[in-house]
């Protein structure tokens, strides 16, 4: 990490108070008292969503992918429409960001047991190319329920999996950091409200491991 780091941060929750941008806040603000010289990104995929990819995306990555364009800083030479140009515009400042990040923290609910499709559509527009990205990757997750190694629900996370694998598959991440809070929906179904202590202890064990983090 550089001298003056730069932390990109994304939030996805659709709640204003949801327990990811929680502890994403609290990583967020010891990241910056302990890099006071630092730059600090943020990005409300919900405030701002970003567009979903249109066809002229594709177009431009068709050329990428043919012309076998591996440099990031030369994909605007597979920009060769108005149509480009203008899903270019779109993509050019995320994915710039995205590369000069030392740190990515993504605050992410489960949604349906997945990502929300405002950090979707951020996923799909920064998708190419194909390269290594050398920032640290911590996700502060939010889950209705709990989907943990051994809990019946395990095979239904495609909120984790999924993000290790693209982080892995796409931009060669090994590791990524998750701080997951569980049990969220205990606090309002009432059919859950035994599983309430264990809800509050995720998220006093999330505050501790983001402030170990740090």
């Amino acid at each position: 990490m550089n001298s003056h780091p730069h932390l990109l941060h994304l939030d996805s929750s659709a709640r204003r108070t949801g327990f990811s941008r929680h502890i994403g806040a609290k990583y967020a603000q010891a990241w910056q008292a302990a890099n006071p010289h630092g730059r600090y990104t943020y990005r409300d995929l919900v405030k701002q969503p970003v567009p979903f990819i249109d066809e002229a995306w594709t177009q431009i990555c068709d050329t990428v992918l043919a012309e076998q364009i591996t440099d990031p800083g030369r994909i605007h030479e597979a920009v060769r429409t108005p149509a480009q140009r203008k899903a270019w515009e779109i993509v050019e400042p995320l994915l710039a960001e995205l590369l000069s990040a030392d740190e990515l923290l993504i605050g992410v609910p489960m949604y349906n047991y997945s990502v929300p499709a405002s950090l979707k559509a951020w996923i799909d527009q920064v998708t190419f190319p194909r390269a290594r990205l050398t920032a640290r990757v911590v996700v502060t997750a939010a889950r209705g329920g709990a989907y943990g190694p051994g809990t019946p629900r395990e095979p239904m996370d495609h909120q984790e999996r999924y993000l290790r694998d693209f982080f892995r598959g796409h931009f060669a991440v090994d590791e990524v950091a998750f701080v997951t809070v569980e049990m969220v929906n205990s606090l309002v179904d009432p059919a859950l409200a035994a599983f309430r202590q264990l809800h509050l202890d995720s998220v006093a064990a999330a505050l501790k491991t983001v402030e170990a983090m740090r």
